[in-house]
C-alpha cells in the first residue's frame, strides 16, 4: 500500500480522433479515452488517485519543497531552538525576519499558495462525490479524508496568517472578491471538518501505514479546542487518542536495531523502518511515507529528493581539517560521528544545545550522546590527530567557520544504515555526494505530542496535577526527573515539546499558535533577537493576493 500513498495524481490526456464518422457524429464526440471533469471523478479509483495527490502535496510542503528544500524548513528556522547555521541574512533561511517576511517575499507566498492548492483540490473531491459511482459508505470515507486535509491546511494558514479567506466550495472560475474570515471563524471551520473526519474515518487499527484515521482528527480537534479556550473538549478529544487500545507510548526497545548499543527506546523511534505501526510502533499516529526506490516513490540517487533533514541539520563535519591544517576526516560517512552528508544549514540555538537540558543533562536519554551528538572525532588515520576530539582540538576551518560542526540530533540521520547505492566505499562507509536525505519515513504526529497537548489543556483549566501527570508520562520514558504541579506553566510545556519533538513538530506553528514566538526568539535565538519585531508572530498576507483581489478587500496584517 505504500505505492498508493506515494504516487501523485497523473492525468494522461489523449486526443480522440474520429476516423470514419459524419460531421454530426463528430460534433457529438463523447470523452471516452481522456480525462475531463465529467469522467475524472467517477470511480473509487479516480477518487483514491486524487486523495493520493493530497498526501503527496502535503508531504511536499515539509519534505520535498522547492529551491532545494529551503521553503520546507520555514517551520524550523528562526525559532527558539533552531536558527540559520551560517548566520547569514538570507531571507529563505530566516537570517533576518524583516527581509524574510516582506509581503512581496517568496516565503509567505510559497506557503500560502500550497496550502490553498490543497484546499482547492479537497473542495473538488468533495464536490464531485454526489455524481460519482461510489457507495454511500465510500463517499463518507473519501469526504472524511478530503475534509481532514482541508482542516489541516486551514490549521497552518490560521496560525501563520491569522484570519484568512474561507473557501469551502469548488471554484469553477476566477474569483477576485475574497474577504478574510476572523481567526475564530477559521478555527471553528477546522472543528467542523475535523469532527466530520473523526466521526467517519476508520480507526487507526484499520488503516494502512501513512493513511489518515479518526485519531489524527481527534488530535487536531484537541489542539484547535485549546486555541478556542474550550479546554474540556480539548481534554476529551486528546483522551480519545490516548485511551485508544491500539495506541501506547513505546517504553521498551523495539524494531530494526533494538539489539544495538549504545541505544535506547528513544533512539529506536527514529531508526529506519521503525516509524510505522507495521513495525510494532504503537506510538505513531500519522507518518509521512518517504521511503525510496519503490514504484512511484523517490530516488536515493537524487540528493534533493525526500526528507532533507539530514542534509540541512547535520553539520558539514566531513570537511574539517585538523589543527595542523591537514585533512582530519575521511569524508561523508554513514556513522554517528560524521552524521551522513550534512551541509550545516539548520543549527540548534545555544538554548537548545545547553540551557534546556541543565537539570537533567546526564540522565535524560533524549540528551544521550547517541541521541544528541555533542562531539566529533578525527577519523583520518593519516592525521596526527586521529582519534582525538575535533571539538576540543579545532582546526583552521572550524576556527574560522564555526558552522562546520555543532551538536546535532541523530534522529535526522540513519547512521550505519544508508542505502547501498549511496555508499561509495562500503569498507570505510564513505557516502557519495548524492547522499543527504534522511532515508526513512517521518512522523507527522506521535502519541507523545498528544500527551503534551492534553497537559496544555489541563493547564488552561487550572488542573496542574493532571498537567504534570501527562508531562511526566513523557519524562518517565526519558528518565528525566518528574515535574511538580507547581513547576508547570506554558513555557515548561514548550520546553518539553522541544526536548521530545524537535525536528518533528512544526515548531513555528506551535509557537505562533500560543503567541510565544516573538518572546521566545528574543530570549533564546541569538541570530534573530534584534530583527524579529512584535508583528512577526503572524505572517503578512502575500502582496500579490491583495493586488489580484480587485473586487474585494483583503486587509493586510498590522505592521506590514
Amino acid at each position: 500500500m505504500k505505492t498508493y500513498i506515494k504516487r501523485t495524481l497523473i492525468l494522461s490526456i489523449s486526443i480522440f480522433i474520429a476516423v470514419s464518422c459524419s460531421e454530426d457524429e463528430f460534433l457529438k464526440e463523447e470523452p471516452l479515452d481522456f480525462f475531463d471533469p465529467a469522467n475524472s471523478f467517477v470511480t473509487l479509483e479516480n477518487f483514491e488517485s486524487s486523495l493520493a495527490d493530497l498526501y503527496a502535496k502535503y508531504r511536499y510542503i515539509f519534505y520535498t519543497g522547492d529551491s532545494g528544500g529551503f521553503f520546507s524548513f520555514s517551520y524550523q528556522w528562526g525559532t527558539d531552538i533552531l536558527k540559520n547555521a551560517r548566520d547569514t541574512e538570507e531571507a529563505r533561511r530566516f537570517g533576518n525576519y524583516v527581509s524574510t517576511l516582506d509581503p512581496t517575499g517568496s516565503v509567505p507566498e510559497w506557503h500560502w499558495d500550497r496550502w490553498y492548492k490543497i484546499i482547492a483540490n479537497a473542495n473538488t473531491i468533495i464536490a464531485k462525490l454526489d455524481n460519482s459511482e461510489l457507495t454511500d459508505k465510500e463517499k463518507i470515507r473519501v469526504e472524511g479524508e478530503a475534509r481532514l486535509f482541508r482542516a489541516l491546511s486551514y490549521r497552518h494558514l490560521v496560525y501563520l496568517y491569522g484570519g484568512v479567506p474561507l473557501v469551502l466550495e469548488e471554484l469553477s472560475e476566477p474569483k477576485t472578491d475574497f474577504t478574510r474570515a476572523s481567526k475564530d471563524d477559521v478555527l471553528n471551520q477546522i472543528i467542523i471538518d475535523a469532527t466530520f473526519a473523526a466521526t467517519n474515518l476508520p480507526d487507526i487499527a484499520e488503516v494502512d501505514d501513512g493513511k489518515l484515521c479518526n485519531l489524527v482528527a481527534q488530535h487536531l480537534l484537541a489542539e484547535t479546542y485549546i486555541s478556542l479556550d474550550n479546554f474540556d473538549e480539548a481534554i476529551a478529544a486528546a483522551s480519545v487518542v490516548i485511551e485508544n487500545p491500539s495506541t501506547a507510548l513505546m517504553t521498551d526497545r523495539f524494531g530494526s536495531r533494538a539489539g544495538e548499543m549504545p541505544g535506547d527506546v528513544y533512539w529506536d523511534l527514529f531508526r529506519r523502518g521503525n516509524q510505522n505501526r507495521s513495525s510494532g510502533n504503537l506510538e505513531s499516529l500519522w507518518v509521512a511515507q518517504i521511503e525510496h526506490d519503490i514504484p512511484g516513490g523517490l530516488l536515493t540517487t537524487d540528493e534533493n529528493s525526500g526528507n532533507l533533514y539530514e542534509r540541512y541539520h547535520s553539520p558539514v563535519t566531513w570537511t574539517l581539517n585538523d589543527p595542523d591544517g591537514n585533512p582530519g576526516m575521511l569524508g561523508p560517512r554513514s556513522d554517528l560521528n560524521v552524521a551522513g552528508r550534512g551541509v550545516s544549514f539548520l543549527r540548534p540555538t545555544a538554548f537548545f544545545e545547553d540551557d534546556l537540558w541543565l537539570d537533567n543533562f546526564d540522565n535524560d536519554i533524549r540528551n544521550a550522546p547517541h541521541n544528541y551528538v555533542r562531539d566529533v572525532i578525527y577519523d583520518n588515520p593519516e592525521s596526527a590527530w586521529f582519534g582525538k576530539s575535533a571539538k576540543d582540538n579545532p582546526g583552521p576551518t572550524l576556527l574560522n567557520q564555526d558552522w562546520r560542526w555543532y551538536p546535532h540530533l541523530s534522529k535526522v540521520t540513519t547512521p550505519g544504515n544508508h542505502p547501498a547505492n549511496v555508499i561509495a566505499d562500503p569498507t570505510l562507509n564513505i557516502l557519495k555526494n548524492s547522499a543527504g536525505p534522511t532515508f526513512s519515513d517521518a512522523y507527522y504526529l506521535r502519541l507523545a505530542e498528544t500527551y503534551l497537548l492534553r497537559a496544555e489543556a489541563y493547564l488552561g483549566k487550572g488542573e496542574m496535577g493532571n498537567a504534570a501527570a501527562d508531562i511526566n508520562r513523557i519524562r518517565e520514558r526519558s528518565n528525566a526527573l518528574p515535574v511538580t504541579p507547581g513547576e508547570v506553566d506554558l513555557d515548561f510545556i514548550l520546553d518539553e515539546r522541544a526536548r521530545e519533538l524537535a525536528m518533528e513538530e512544526q515548531r513555528r506553528i506551535t509557537l505562533q499558535r500560543v503567541d510565544k514566538l516573538v518572546e521566545r526568539v528574543r530570549l533564546y535565538n541569538d541570530l534573530n533577537t534584534d530583527d524579529i519585531l512584535d508583528h512577526h508572530n503572524i505572517w503578512p498576507i502575500p502582496a500579490k493576493e491583495i493586488e489580484a483581489n480587485i473586487n474585494g478587500k483583503l486587509e493586510q496584517n498590522p505592521g506590514y
